[in-house]
């Protein structure tokens, strides 16, 4: 009996510990464009860069992140991907699932060699938006 109440504490403390070290992060963007597929299933041309003042949060404890756009774009995060860094970049990615339960993957991108500019891209099979973001 004595062996089961310790193991149930360090059940306990180990599932409070692990809680503690999720983090939020809040960022800022400075624009948007998007990327289509057409009909014929290629990619076509980027759109025109929108300029744009919003808030995206990436929630660690509750595992999501969440664009602060006119309609609020929440994605639950399924998976944290690997970080992958390269000359250029660092990529953190997360798979995903958005406000309709559709797959998608997000990844914020830190171009090393553009003065560390960060980039929040939400990736569907058919369209790609692409953020331009900054710390807060």
């Amino acid at each position: 009996m004595n062996k089961t109440k310790i193991y149930i504490v360090l059940f306990f403390l180990a599932l409070g510990l692990q809680h503690s070290y999720g983090q939020n992060y809040k960022f800022k963007t400075t624009g948007f464009s998007v990327l289509e597929k057409n009909e014929k299933g290629k990619w076509g041309n980027w759109s025109d860069l929108n300029l744009v003042n919003i808030l995206v949060t990436l929630d660690t404890n509750k595992n999501r992140i969440v664009v602060y756009s006119k309609i609020i774009q929440l994605f639950e995060i399924v998976d944290y991907q690997a970080t992958e860094e390269n000359d250029t970049d660092i990529v953190y990615s997360f798979s995903c699932k958005d406000n309709e339960g559709v797959n998608c993957t997000l990844s914020i991108i830190t171009r090393k060699k553009q003065d560390n500019r960060k980039q929040l891209y939400i990736n569907y099979d058919n369209r790609i938006v692409v953020y331009n973001i900054f710390n807060m």
